[in-house]
């Protein structure tokens, strides 16, 4: 039997979304033209100042991508600081549904070769930490053979300079770890603080998959804000409220998280996390109403 095309809805077209970094307006003109020429409707420029990591644009542009969309790039180096950086947004992007293309690089999860040339790009980076890891514990141990210690003399002695260097160089590489993951958990710890308790964030960011503690959060949030990579007011006091008052937090904090929840979606997760009703039982999709109208009204929530 023929279909008829009329009634065939056409086949749902992707979003092409662009992301732009620059330091200049002549490179910034350039990129954008080949981002247009890419097909994309809508770009995001970031004006790099070469003093700080922060990416604002970056992370906002990556939190307002919906599933479906692809996020396209001149160069892998316009988004990523390292390797393992990319890695690492590339895996938030792929859980959203959303695709990512580099225009000078083959790495488009649009396509089946994109797709392989990531795999590659994964495997050569765990190849590398191994071959690192190995030669690691092999010079170890011939230096063991030699009667020589493994570690730094400085540190063994306690000069004051070697601590110095080596807390330096531990806390550069929190940071880093920090930055290279921040798409994945800062822009929801934004959407809820300082309204919401550390402990509500943590529990919501849990709920997403991540492995978050409150003392662990508190310390990278901390450390974002000394660093300039994320504004001071994520550490004021979340206001305090009356006990009976914390369903409706949780309520709003998951509904902020994603506002596409259904109210039986909120109540499934609340009894995920093993927020009771006052009553006993399970959360109802009308219990659910009553706390988002009540987040409301107390300004948890906006329109």
């Amino acid at each position: 039997m023929a279909i008829n095309s009329k009634n065939t809805p056409p086949p749902q077209q992707h979003r092409h979304v662009g992301y732009a970094r620059a330091s200049t307006v002549h490179e910034m003109d350039a990129q954008v033209a080949q981002l247009r020429g890419a097909g994309c409707d809508r770009i995001f420029e970031e004006h790099d100042q070469g003093t700080s990591h922060a990416r604002p644009v970056a992370i906002r542009l990556i939190r307002e991508l919906s599933e479906g969309d692809v996020m396209v790039v001149v160069r892998l180096d316009r988004l990523a600081r390292s390797v393992n950086h990319l890695l690492v947004t590339l895996e938030d992007l792929k859980k959203r549904g959303v695709h990512f293309r580099s225009l000078c690089d083959p790495i488009d999860t649009t396509t089946p070769r994109g797709i392989f040339s990531l795999r590659v790009l994964r495997s050569v980076v765990e190849l590398e930490h191994a071959v690192i890891s190995e030669r690691t514990k092999s010079g170890m141990k011939a230096a063991k053979a030699k009667g020589r210690h493994a570690g730094n003399p400085g540190l063994r002695e306690r000069r004051p300079d070697a601590i110095r260097a080596t807390t330096a160089a531990r806390d550069r590489i929190y940071l880093e770890s920090l930055t290279a993951s921040a798409e994945t958990w800062l822009p929801t710890v934004m959407q809820l603080r300082p309204q919401h308790s550390w402990e509500n964030v943590t529990r919501v960011l849990t709920r997403r998959g991540l492995d978050w503690t409150v003392e662990r959060l508190r310390r990278a949030v901390h450390r974002m804000v000394e660093a300039e990579l994320a504004p001071p007011d994520l550490l004021t006091r979340s206001p305090r409220r009356p006990p009976e008052e914390n369903p409706i937090k949780l309520v709003a904090a998951i509904a902020i998280a994603d506002p596409t929840l259904s109210l039986r979606a909120i109540a499934t997760q609340l009894d995920q996390l093993g927020e009771r009703p006052p009553r006993g039982g399970r959360w109802q999709p009308s219990s659910i109403k009553v706390l988002k109208d009540e987040a409301f009204r107390l300004g948890l929530l906006r329109i």
